[in-house]
Formats: structure tokens, sequence, C-alpha cells
């Protein structure tokens, strides 16, 4: 009897250190199967290692970062809105992706059931971050328009550790200061009096962007000067000043607010005054599959071609169209037709 109740007593001795030991073994993460990544907002997030589902909740070239790291195959939702013509093109399948809503408006339930590993969304939409991630799922934040090139340039090594292609960042940070360097280098000459003021007029005739924005970049990494500069993080100005202003160059774009063809600026007899007006030194910004205003992976093609555009004695020797043609086919994995490539300096209204 004494050797049974101590057989017994050593079983219930096993059992409860079973017990009490499983939920401890099962609560330990699996070593190797996560790590973290430090997104644009400055947020350390822990992300699997291995990311094969992505959910894009913003516009702002992430979907371009995203295809120049090889992946684009890995999104399973993104903003319809979002999504250039362009793109359709060269990704057919982005056309039927699933849109679960954008920014602050997103559509919970939709993104959980697509079992995403990581949302990228943008550092502006902190409401709809946190709904996201009170659901459990991993955060990536990007800037979408709201940095400038050094910032940008640190976003695309953030996007390659995230999804694995470093190298890939690397060769795309590279490509940029190279191109970025060949225009400054030559623009190094000009004196300041000399150099082309532009005003970049975005949708209407009064919005632009003030030295705090992106257009700050886009102008000056071109060799111009931004007459909107002192409005800093304003956006919106009078005909009374653009008149001031009397800009060498008017840049046209639909990025924000509605086409405008250039026939409505050269025809607005409260512009007729402006040296640009005056001289038809009105551009449309040609539009790829991206805005080549806008901070995206292609963003260099629209400094070389604004560059090109108000300085083109001093860029004489660039072919844009192969520049363009080489991007594409190196990054993006794409064979850029000549008649793509034409249809990107004569943007449409419907291109939006």
């Amino acid at each position: 009897m004494k050797i049974t109740a101590a057989i017994i007593a050593a079983g219930l001795v096993i059992v409860l250190t079973a017990i009490f030991i499983m939920p401890l073994v099962s609560s330990t993460p699996d070593v190797g199967k996560h790590r973290t990544v430090t997104d644009m907002a400055g947020n350390t997030v822990e992300i699997p290692t291995d990311i094969n589902r992505i959910v894009i909740t913003c516009c702002g070239g992430a979907t371009h970062e995203v295809m120049v790291m090889g992946v684009s195959d890995r999104i399973v939702a993104q903003p319809a809105k979002c999504i250039m013509p362009q793109l359709k093109v060269m990704k057919p399948g982005f056309s039927t992706v699933t849109d679960a809503g954008s920014f602050d408006e997103v559509n919970i339930e939709q993104i959980v059931d697509l079992h995403p590993d990581v949302v990228i969304a943008a550092v502006t939409s902190e409401k709809g971050n946190t709904k996201i991630r009170e659901a459990g799922i991993p955060v990536i934040t990007v800037m979408v328009g709201r940095g400038n090139i050094s910032q940008l340039k640190r976003e695309f090594t953030m996007m390659g550790n995230l999804l694995g292609d470093e190298q890939q960042a690397v060769s795309l940070n590279t490509y940029w200061d190279t191109k970025l360097a060949l225009v400054k280098e030559r623009v190094a000459g000009i004196p300041t009096e000399q150099k082309k003021r532009v005003y970049y007029m975005l949708g209407k005739t009064t919005h632009t962007n003030g030295g705090g924005w992106w257009g700050q970049e886009f102008i000056t990494a071109a060799g111009g000067i931004n007459v909107a500069e002192e409005l800093g993080t304003i956006r919106d100005t009078s005909v009374e000043q653009l008149v001031k202003w009397n800009p060498d160059v008017i840049i046209l774009s639909s990025n924000e607010g509605t086409f405008m063809p250039v026939g409505d600026v050269k025809n607005n007899d409260q512009l007729a005054s402006i040296e640009a007006v005056r001289n038809n030194r009105i551009y449309e910004c040609p539009i790829g599959s991206f805005w080549w205003d806008r901070p995206s992976p292609e963003a260099p093609l629209g400094i070389l071609w604004l560059a090109k555009t108000i300085y083109p004695e001093k860029f004489a020797d660039i072919d844009l169209k192969a520049e363009t043609q080489d991007f594409y086919r190196t990054y993006y994995r794409y064979e850029l037709s000549d008649q793509e490539y034409e249809k990107f300096l004569n943007p449409q209204p419907t291109t939006k």
C-alpha cells in the first residue's frame, strides 16, 4: 500500500508540475519569428520576421516603395483612389485588390479578415492607425508627402529593412544621390538673381506650397526659387500676391484640386502681367506611375524634368526618356514604351 501511495503521489506531482509549466512555455515568443522596425513616426514596432501579407491604407508613394522592393504581389489591400492609371497597366492585379479604406477612414473588419502581417499607413492618420493597432495588427507609418528628401531616403531604408531587401533600398538611395548631385552641380554656378523664380499652382490659381511642403524640395532641388517659400506651412495665397511675386515660370499640377489646362492660366486676364504668362513659360507637371512633383521613388525624374525645363541649355544632353525607361526597368521591373512615356509628359484631366 505504501508503494502504491508513493506512486500516486509522484504522479500527482508530475501532473501538477506540467499544469503549471505549460502556460509558461506556450506564452514564450517563438525565437526568430519576430523582429522590430522603427517607423517614420519613431515608433518601434514588433513585426513578423517574414512579411507575406501587406495592407496599405495611404497614398503618398507607399505602393511604389513596396514595388521597388519587389514584393507588390504581397499587397492584399490598398485604397483604390491611390492607384494611378499607369500602375494598373504595370500591375493589372491592382485593379481588383481589396480596398479596406484609407487614412482615418479604415474598415477594421475587412483588414482583420485579410490577416495582414503588417499595415503600412500614414503618419498623419493616427485615429485610423490606433484602431488597427487595437485590433492587434502591427502598423508601420510612412511620411506620405510630409517629409523632405532626407526623410524620404530614410523611409526607403526603413522599407528595405521591413520587406527584406536592404540592398535594393541602398541602390535606390544611391540613384537619388547620383541624380540630385548631377542637377546640383550643373545649377551651382547660376547666380541667385538669375535663378528661375517658380510658382507651383496646385489645382486652382491660389493654391500652392509654402516652404514647409514638398513643393519647396521639388523646386529648389531643380535649381529654382519657390516664390511662395515665405508662406511656410501655408498653402494658399491671393491673386494679388501672385502678381506681386511675378514668377518666371508657373508649373501646374493636379495632385491637389482639379486639373488646370495651360490655356486656363494663359487666358486669365488677372495674370496677364506675370512674366511666366507673357513669355509662355507655363508647364504641366508630368504624371508617371505617380505624380512627378510628389515624393515617391521616381521623384528624381520629376526633378530632372523641371531642371531641364527651366534651364534647357544646362541639361540639353539629358535624355529624359532614356532616364525614365531605365528607372522603370531597374526599379519597377517594367519595360516602359515610348508611347507610355509621351503620355507622362502630356497629362490629361482623367489621369488622376
